[in-house]
């Protein structure tokens, strides 16, 4: 029997001043465990003088978690929060009723050029706090368990692995590491997590002997107790966690477990019902289709 369940392509997207990878929603897979959108930004290197600029722009019903190998991002949202990110902390921001933010460069990282690399990802809140109080927490690196277990060096980012449990204020059972292998190595992955996937972020690796390409994100057989092995030097991130309870609608950056929550979004962000960033004028419109 296959260890995998599906293979994720990734799609190639264009945010304007920089581009990503696409993982979820995919096909076969629109979302594993809670985790219902993934997007690989970078390698990215940008000229000096310029950054990244995603103006403000609105989520509902989701926690949106920033986690970046290189670079840096400053963080500002309509809660007044404002804080920079850097590699190996995690910004968990909960969008729940709503909330507005942006990310972009700050002016002393342009002056030598922007060079970023990471992952953005978003978990579906349950259906009863989708209309939760919006909210920001950034857990600094150093608060992060970071071990060695088997051939890889270890970070749980969210939620629990390997006996370890970060401190990133999850709303449900997940799974969000990296694993990194410092040459050919293997790590076993427990069948601790009702849902578990593979993101094979810079080489070749296997799950049971089965390939998952560069850039692919393999979704692992339930129930079973895998081993994840690399080829020589390799990065994986674990995704996963509890089934979504329910089916959920994505349009733009809205989430929801019904169309008609997303269609109220869509006309409160048309019509500047949304609480702004402070400091902030610009904002991305909301697409005409």
């Amino acid at each position: 029997m296959s260890a995998l369940s599906a293979l994720v392509k990734p799609r190639d997207r264009d945010l304007g001043s920089f581009s990503v990878r696409r993982i979820l929603p995919g096909f076969p897979t629109r979302a594993v465990g809670p985790f219902v959108f993934v997007d690989h930004m970078g390698p990215l290197a940008l000229p000096p003088g310029e950054g990244v600029d995603v103006r403000p722009h609105p989520h509902i019903g989701l926690a949106t978690v920033t986690w970046l190998w290189e670079g840096a991002l400053m963080h500002r949202d309509s809660l007044g929060s404002v804080r920079k990110i850097s590699p190996g902390a995690v910004n968990w921001m909960t969008a729940g009723r709503g909330i507005v933010h942006s990310e972009r460069s700050d002016p002393e990282d342009r002056v030598d050029g922007v060079r970023l690399q990471g992952m953005q990802t978003w978990v579906a809140l349950p259906r009863g706090l989708e209309e939760t109080e919006p909210a920001f927490v950034h857990v600094e690196a150093a608060a992060l368990p970071t071990f060695r277990h088997d051939d890889a060096d270890v970070t749980v980012i969210a939620g629990h692995a390997f006996g370890k449990r970060a401190p990133t204020p999850v709303v449900s059972d997940t799974l969000y590491a990296s694993a990194t292998f410092a040459s050919a190595g293997a790590l076993a992955i427990p069948a601790s997590h009702e849902e578990r996937s593979v993101y094979a972020v810079d080489a070749d690796l296997s799950v049971d002997g089965e390939t998952v390409p560069v850039h692919h994100l393999g979704v692992i057989e339930p129930g079973r107790a895998v081993t994840l092995s690399a080829r020589g030097p390799a990065r994986a991130m674990l995704i996963g966690g509890a089934r979504l309870d329910g089916e959920r609608f994505l349009w733009w950056n809205f989430v929801a477990s019904s169309r008609e929550r997303i269609e109220r979004a869509k006309d409160d962000w048309r019509e500047g019902r949304f609480a702004p960033v402070p400091g902030e004028t610009e904002f991305i419109p909301l697409p005409e289709r």
